[in-house]
C-alpha cells in the first residue's frame, strides 16, 4: 500500500513500509526510476519474508511523488531522502543506494552519520552531474544550458533527459569525492564490469577516497547498471544479510 508523507518543503513523497523486527532497510532509487522497479520490489519481497523494516519511496518529480523532475536536483533528492527517514524510521538504518540513490546514501552519510548503521551501494554513481554529465556535455551543449537553462541528451531508458542548469549547479554544492569522507559503519560496494552508465573507475575511486574501517567492492562480471538479473538480486539480499551480525 502507498502512503503519503509532506516534507518540511511541503513536498508530498510516496513511500511503502514494511514494519518488522530488527535493522531496519531503506531503499534509494536512481536518477528518474522510482520504488517500482524490480530492485526495489525485490528488496521488498525479501525484507516480508524476513520480517525485517523496510522502507522504498519516490524523489519528488519521480514515481507517484508530488512535482516536476526537471524542478528537482540533488539537494532537493538529498532533503527528500532525509526528511522520510527521519519521519518514518526509529534509529540508524541500513541504506541500499543505487546509482544515485549511491549518491545520496553518501550524502546523509556525511550530513547525518547518527541515521546509518550500513551502506549498501549498487553501481553507486556520486558526482555523476559533474563528472559524467558536465565535463561529457560538448561545448555547444554547455552553451545551451547556459544560454537556455536546460539542454536534452539520449537516454538508453526511454525519451531524452533534461539536464537543467539547476542541476548541474546544485550538483556542485554536494559533491563527495572533493573532501574528506568519513563512512565510520560498514559499507559494501557492488559494481558490474560492464555497467555503461557508471564505469569501474567511479567505484574504485569511492573506494580509495572514502575512509573506514569496513569497506568492500564487488565485482560482478557481465552485470550492467540495471544490476536486476537474478544473480544480481539474490547478491543484494544477500550482501546485506552479510553485514555485521550486530546489524541484524
Amino acid at each position: 500500500m502507498t502512503d503519503f508523507h509532506i516534507t518540511a518543503a511541503g513536498r508530498r513523497l510516496a513511500f511503502q513500509q514494511i514494519q518488522g523486527q530488527g535493522q531496519g532497510v531503506v531503499f534509494l532509487g536512481g536518477f528518474r526510476s522510482d520504488m517500482m522497479g524490480s530492485k526495489a520490489a525485490h528488496l521488498a519481497g525479501w525484507a516480508a519474508e524476513q520480517n525485517r523494516p523496510f522502507l522504498r519511496f519516490d524523489y519528488s518529480g519521480h514515481g507517484q511523488s508530488g512535482g516536476a523532475f526537471e524542478d528537482g536536483c540533488i539537494g532537493d533528492w538529498f532533503a527528500d531522502a532525509h526528511d522520510i527517514i527521519s519521519a518514518c524510521t526509529k534509529g540508524p538504518q541500513i541504506l541500499v543506494g543505487s546509482s544515485m540513490g549511491g549518491w545520496i546514501s553518501l550524502l546523509i552519510a556525511r550530513e547525518a552519520p547518527e541515521k546509518v548503521a550500513g551502506l549498501v551501494g549498487i553501481a553507486a554513481a556520486p558526482d555523476f552531474t559533474e563528472d559524467s554529465m558536465w565535463d561529457g556535455f560538448s561545448d555547444a551543449q554547455k552553451a545551451e544550458l547556459a544560454a537556455k537553462g536546460a539542454v536534452q541528451i539520449p537516454s538508453d531508458y526511454g525519451d531524452p533527459y533534461t539536464i537543467t542548469r539547476k542541476l548541474i549547479e546544485d550538483g556542485r554544492q554536494n559533491l563527495v569525492l572533493r573532501a574528506p569522507l568519513n563512512l565510520p559503519f560498514p559499507v559494501r560496494l557492488l559494481q558490474g564490469t560492464a555497467d555503461a552508465d557508471v564505469p569501474i573507475s567511479v567505484a574504485t575511486r569511492l573506494l580509495e577516497h572514502a575512509s573506514g574501517a569496513d569497506i568492500r567492492l564487488t565485482l560482478v562480471k557481465g552485470a550492467d547498471h540495471r544490476f536486476s538479473s537474478p544473480d544480481c538480486l539474490a547478491l543484494i539480499t544477500q550482501t546485506i544479510t552479510d553485514l555485521p551480525a550486530s546489524l541484524l
